[in-house]
């Protein structure tokens, strides 16, 4: 049913997954309802479960294998501030990234400059211990552009190559 699917693809588009991936999966799955002759919403979700699953699983690799650390001035590390609206999984993209760059032998450090929500501190620090990697702090409620500075003076004192600082989930323009 074509309602069916336009309801879907104003679903995926509304959740963030893009328009170019939204039509990709709507059209693999107009091909596989074409195919399997699917009968009800249960089916429907089974196959757009798949979908996305095999669309995942395509992704090539290769752009993250090759990835290196853009050469900076000697002593300057490489600085990636990640910002983002509350939920979208700032704070964990930071440990998978630092794990990913200590892994490939990168001196990282990590700065918590969101200090507005409860548990961000705390759950950088779990990411921190556990990738092996210094996380610069300071207490909730502090300035938050304080500790992004502290960060960036303690890595140019480790001769870090990689900052990567943690924001506030709220919007940046205000």
């Amino acid at each position: 049913d074509d309602d069916v699917l336009d309801d879907l693809e104003e679903i995926l588009i509304a959740s963030d997954v893009g328009v170019e991936t939204t039509l990709k999966i709507i059209t693999r799955i107009q091909n596989r309802v074409k195919e399997d002759k699917y009968l009800n919403t249960s089916e429907l979700d089974r196959i757009l479960r798949e979908e996305i699953a095999a669309l995942l699983s395509e992704i090539s690799n290769e752009d993250i294998d090759d990835f290196t650390v853009p050469k900076t001035q000697d002593g300057v590390p490489y600085v990636l501030m990640v910002v983002g609206v509350n939920g979208v999984g700032k704070t964990t993209t930071i440990g998978k990234l630092a794990s990913q760059l200590h892994n490939r032998g990168y001196k990282v450090v990590l700065g918590a400059a969101d200090t507005f929500r409860a548990a961000a501190i705390d759950q950088l620090q779990i990411w921190a211990d556990r990738v092996g990697v210094t996380l610069v702090r300071q207490e909730m409620g502090s300035d938050p552009a304080s500790v992004a500075f502290d960060t960036l003076k303690s890595a140019v004192a480790q001769n870090a190559d990689v900052v990567i600082i943690d924001t506030a989930g709220r919007l940046h323009n205000k």
